[in-house]
């Protein structure tokens, strides 16, 4: 597909695409069609997915690190409601933690990205450890054997639902790349359905929307491989629809995440773009490593500012170097400027490469002329990625901010361990769990009224037992090590986003 093609949704259907199979979702029963496997109430037990496996990848020495090691899947859902603690729990950190990722059902997938979502959930209560389960998300993909391709097109009910869990609406939702969410129970982990309210036109729902501390709206979009290309939504805080708005865009990108102020949006239009043919490759062989996206820098890079809320016409674009940022830290307005903090990649999708080192820049936005003005920052901090903050600050002025570091692992992506950022000191607080033991995201748990009063909590692999814990940080001073560790029956492969449920 050349850079400047503009697919439209006849295209998609002429041609096949993803299996030829219509656009949209694979029908509401994806969801209510599957109640969580059996949960005992004492001991730990294992079930076996629900459809056989194909045979398990082979050792690849590193070619598919995303199928070996920590990373590859686990092949039953556990439940265990015996687990030992080390250290002392904080008693107000009562709740569920739970963090979702990419666990192919069939045991195989051709990317990182791209295995069927499973949620890991350790659940405290008052000082104590009382459970940990797994289970996958039951989507319509699930349910049809896991996997792209399975369904036609992604969209709707047709999501892997890996990427991440957001409390909201009094739902507690996960999320995938595309697609609409699903809710799942927090008592038990099982799913209860998708949830469409938040698909609007194009049936798909960034893995990363906004929560307006303010007014309780949360603010989103979905991106989609047919004309409009890009859908921005606000639902106020019981999860009703209050707009649903198309954006203009020249091109299906994949636009992972984006930044919200108090007054302003800031869209993230990035050359990674869609590819049909890798799609098609994709979905006729899942083992080949293709990928529905490239990296095209030839089509340039720019970010778009418009009101909070809209209207999107009346959205401003100032073009930057080709570049590619998952993850958004925060934005505020100070004044006429938008200071935007992100994790900031040279590349992704390129040839031979996930993705480039991830650094962390400060973009600032002046917003007074006729033309917004840009300028870059770099921070000089070791590489991370995989922010959290203080949400109680979500388009705010913030002092703190958690990452998980990156180890150097040329082609693929490896963690190591939690940084915490005070930019009102400048101070870099690091704690590395060494010993043959690795983290992921670090997820920011308020414990009092002021900003990063609180903990931070990740699950940490230990390759010597190969077995994983939760580990729990002072998120004021995390270098101090774990105030307290609760220890997991099993593994818990790498994964992406979690969020802390409370009652």
């Amino acid at each position: 597909m050349g850079d400047e093609e503009r697919i439209t949704r006849r295209d998609l259907l002429r041609r096949g695409a993803m299996g030829g199979l219509a656009l949209g979702a694979v029908g509401a029963a994806g969801g209510a069609l599957l109640a969580a496997c059996g949960s005992p109430s004492t001991g730990t037990t294992a079930t076996t997915w629900a459809s056989p496996p194909t045979t398990a990848p082979p050792d690849t020495d590193g070619a598919r690190w995303w199928l070996e090691g920590n990373y590859g899947p686990v092949t039953v859902e556990t439940t265990s409601t015996e687990l030992s603690v080390t250290g002392s729990l904080p008693p107000e950190l009562t709740g569920l933690y739970v963090r979702n990722g990419s666990n192919p059902l069939r045991g195989v997938s051709p990317h990182w990205f791209l295995g069927d979502g499973m949620v890991h959930g350790v659940r405290l209560d008052g000082g104590s450890a009382s459970w940990y389960r797994n289970r996958w998300v039951r989507t319509g993909l699930y349910a049809h054997g896991g996997g792209l391709g399975a369904t036609g097109a992604p969209g709707g009910t047709a999501t892997l639902s890996n990427v991440s869990v957001v409390d909201h609406g009094g739902a507690t939702l996960t999320l995938g790349e595309v697609g609409i969410p699903y809710a799942l129970d927090p008592a038990d982990l099982s799913t209860v359905g998708p949830v469409a309210g938040y698909g609007g036109t194009n049936g798909n729902m960034t893995a990363h929307p906004k929560t307006d501390p303010a007014t309780g709206d949360l603010h989103s979009f979905g991106y989609g491989f047919s004309e409009p290309f890009l859908e921005y939504r606000v639902h106020d805080a019981s999860g009703t629809l209050l707009s649903d708005q198309p954006v203009d865009l020249p091109r299906s990108v994949m636009m992972h995440d984006f930044a919200i102020t108090g007054h302003d949006v800031i869209f993230m239009d990035l050359p990674v773009v869609f590819d049909l043919a890798g799609a098609t490759r994709m979905v006729a062989d899942p083992s080949s490593e293709a990928v529905p996206f490239r990296w095209a820098p030839s089509v340039g890079a720019r970010l778009g500012v418009m009101p909070l809320g809209g209207p999107t016409s009346a959205i401003r674009w100032v073009e930057i170097e080709p570049c590619y940022v998952y993850h958004t830290i925060n934005a505020v307005r100070h004044g006429g400027s938008i200071v935007l903090d992100v994790c900031r990649l040279d590349s992704t999708f390129a040839p031979a490469t996930l993705a480039s080192a991830s650094t962390r820049h400060r973009w600032t936005l002046d917003t007074t002329g006729a033309r917004i003005r840009f300028t870059d920052e770099v921070v000089d901090v070791p590489p991370a990625d995989l922010p959290t903050i203080d949400t109680r600050r979500r388009g705010t002025t913030w002092r703190h901010a958690w990452l998980g570091e990156l180890a150097s692992r040329p082609g693929a992506v490896s963690f190591t361990g939690c940084q915490h950022i005070d930019m009102a000191t400048g101070r870099l607080d690091r704690w590395q769990p060494g010993d043959g033991r690795t983290s992921g995201e670090w997820l920011f748990v308020p414990g009092g009224p002021g900003e990063g009063e609180g903990w931070v909590l990740a699950f940490v692999y230990d390759a010597a037992t190969d077995r994983s814990s939760l580990v729990v940080l002072d998120a004021q001073h995390v270098a101090a090590g774990p105030v307290a560790e609760v220890h997991l029956p099993v593994r818990v492969p790498y994964g992406f986003h979690a969020a802390f449920v409370t009652d």
